[in-house]
């Protein structure tokens, strides 16, 4: 559902409000002591240099005694200066944590999509969710960013009015000798001035907040322009998107007609009722220091003060309803970004369903567990087909298994089920004779190391790389990153294990061929030294002789671990105790390559000779 069909009060719109800086305080209790600091400055500061200018205005219209004179702009100017010093250090100081409140909440959405079920981070509902939620605040900065610069604005605003307040209780509270004027002290007058300004200070956010009421419908727009514009930005950073962006012209012909829409959009709206909106707010506001001055005018030609308090009155009065108008105006600033931040919450509420277990797994020395699928079927969510149908499997200790089948045959769905990154849908998976959904979903994915088939490496250094971490054992690194046959290069390496990978975030860091990343990855799956370890084709873009020496190799330094492979290639997989051939969610042949070679009207039998095909030389 869109942000354009939701309802949301200016008390649901607070309650959001509240419960993110709930959140921001415990991210950062220091941002709320820098943004006060930083607010009370900037609030009270002006209110000083207007009451020091008063006591000016007033011994030049006065007295005019040098001697006090010099000492009042003394005071001003060593005022003017310890506020404005103190000023900046505390918008620095703000500013400082500001930044690292942005940092802190950026991983409270981390930490929460990594702490999601992976069936609902792995589904297009979720990440939907999210991708809104960046765009509101790539769009409009809705949501957590204004929720940010609202701590600051209602800090702002309360001085201003406590400061205001204290420099013009005597702007109402004098009497008006002149008889004609009397009227502007007379208890009703003052109520009804109060009144009409209130209500002024009150019109103008109200204004401006149907204003705001048309971002939402931009929403849908702006989502599809900012991913598109997103993709504009980033195309030509990447270098495998050259060629073909200067061989088919593509980069000018992206996403600029859903920008051209997006602004044409944003323009209409501007023209017409949100620029009606804005009209109003400002001629209100202009309307409301009108009447201001015009009150302070009036009582002092009444005699009721002199041209000292004017200047007083005149900017503290302006301050005091500008602080009214603000706090006015994030009332309804909190409704329209309720809005925003109801995604916000609905996506950092997301349940987690996935049943996490309480039984501790066994750390066996003797790696002597055992896993078996028993009648177990799965469906993706949302999805009538089945993945997989009525799987029985069973694992042997050691051993080495291999998985085969077409695209679509349920090869990758197994391996899910087996890491436990989904439940099945039906029948039970089973560790050591018990439900794995029993054990600490921690701990029994202790016990697998993948090497997935799009596995990613990240811009850190090459030991971080394999051990997954900042501190580990580098004796360790080197001896699995020998045994999967990165002796040569990691010889060549600048610095050793300290050697960046890639140069995002180290112009000396080194690119590594598709080949040599797929040996630090199996690296990395030797370091975590867990009893199973599973290839899901990692070696797919390389050719069938490079990957059958990769798959000869790792059943070597395998060990004593079960190992699992998947592969197109039947070729890689030869050596295996046994192969699994899987159609259309079924494992319909199991056996060893010779076995099931034999069967001449089995599937892996097609397959073997589909394949063979193009590898054997036809007779002269």
């Amino acid at each position: 559902m869109s942000a354009s069909n939701k309802t949301i009060t200016i008390r649901q719109g607070c309650r959001y409000a509240w419960r993110e800086w709930n959140i921001f305080w415990k991210l950062s209790p220091k941002f709320f002591y820098a943004t006060f600091a930083s607010a009370a400055l900037t609030a009270l500061s002006p209110y000083a240099t207007v009451w020091l200018s008063a006591q000016l205005v007033g011994e030049l219209s006065g007295g005019r005694d040098p001697h006090r004179l010099m000492v009042w702009v003394l005071w001003t100017l060593g005022t003017t200066a310890v506020l404005t010093l103190l000023r900046t250090a505390a918008f620095h100081w703000k500013e400082a944590e500001t930044d690292d409140l942005w940092r802190r909440q950026t991983r409270t959405y981390m930490d929460k999509q990594m702490s999601l079920d992976y069936v609902d981070e792995d589904s297009q509902r979720v990440y939907d969710m999210y991708s809104q939620i960046q765009q509101d605040a790539r769009l409009t900065g809705a949501g957590g960013t204004v929720c940010i610069l609202q701590v600051e604005k209602i800090a702002t605003a309360l001085f201003q009015i406590l400061g205001g307040v204290e420099l013009c209780w005597g702007l109402f509270t004098a009497a008006v000798p002149d008889g004609r004027l009397a009227f502007l002290g007379h208890p009703l007058f003052l109520a009804a001035f109060w009144a009409v300004m209130v209500c002024a200070a009150c019109l103008s956010p109200v204004f401006a907040g149907q204003e705001a009421k048309y971002m939402p419908l931009l929403q849908e727009s702006g989502k599809l322009g900012n991913r598109m514009f997103h993709v504009q930005l980033t195309l030509p950073e990447e270098p495998k998107n050259a060629p073909d962006l200067r061989m088919y012209d593509q980069y000018q012909n992206v996403v600029s007609g859903y920008m051209v829409g997006l602004w044409d959009a944003f323009a209409r709206l501007r023209r017409g009722a949100m620029g009606i909106f804005r009209s109003a707010s400002s001629t209100v506001s202009a309307l409301l220091m009108g009447l201001v001055y015009l009150f302070v005018c009036l009582k002092a030609c009444g005699g009721a003060f002199g041209l000292d308090a004017v200047t007083q009155y005149l900017g503290a009065a302006a301050n005091l309803f500008q602080g009214v108008v603000t706090l006015v105006k994030m009332l309804a600033e909190m409704e329209i970004n309720g809005v925003y931040m109801k995604n916000i919450f609905d996506y950092l509420d997301l349940p987690n369903n996935m049943y996490q277990g309480s039984l501790t797994t066994e750390k066996r020395s003797d790696r002597q567990y055992t896993v078996e699928f028993r009648d177990v079927s799965f469906r993706y969510p949302g999805s009538t087909q089945y993945a997989l149908r009525h799987l029985n499997m069973k694992f042997k200790v050691g051993g080495r298994l291999a998985v085969v089948g077409m695209n679509g045959s349920g090869k990758t769905t197994f391996i899910k089920l087996l890491c436990r990154l989904y439940d099945p849908t039906e029948g039970v998976i089973l560790l050591n004779g018990i439900d794995i959904r029993k054990y600490r979903y921690d701990e029994y994915m202790d016990i697998f190391s993948v090497v997935f088939q799009d596995f990613r490496l990240l811009a850190l250094p090459l030991g971080q790389n394999v051990a997954a971490c900042t501190g580990y054992d580098a004796a360790r690194v080197t001896d699995c990153l020998q045994k999967a046959g990165f002796r040569d290069r990691l010889a060549a390496m600048p610095q050793g294990l300290d050697t960046a990978l890639y140069q995002e975030l180290d112009e000396n860091g080194v690119t590594v061929s598709g080949g040599e990343a797929q040996k630090i990855a199996i690296a990395r799956a030797l370091y975590k030294d867990a009893p199973f370890i599973i290839l899901d084709e990692p070696t797919a873009a390389l050719d069938p002789v490079a990957e059958a020496e990769i798959y000869a190799k790792f059943n070597e330094i395998a060990g004593d671990k079960t190992a699992i492979y998947i592969s197109h290639r039947l070729s890689s997989c030869k050596f295996c105790d046994e192969i699994a051939v899987f159609d259309h969610g079924e494992v319909i042949q199991q056996g060893t390559h010779e076995h099931l070679l034999a069967d001449t009207a089995g599937k892996y039998y097609e397959l073997w000779n589909a394949q063979a095909q193009y590898y054997t030389e036809e007779p002269a």
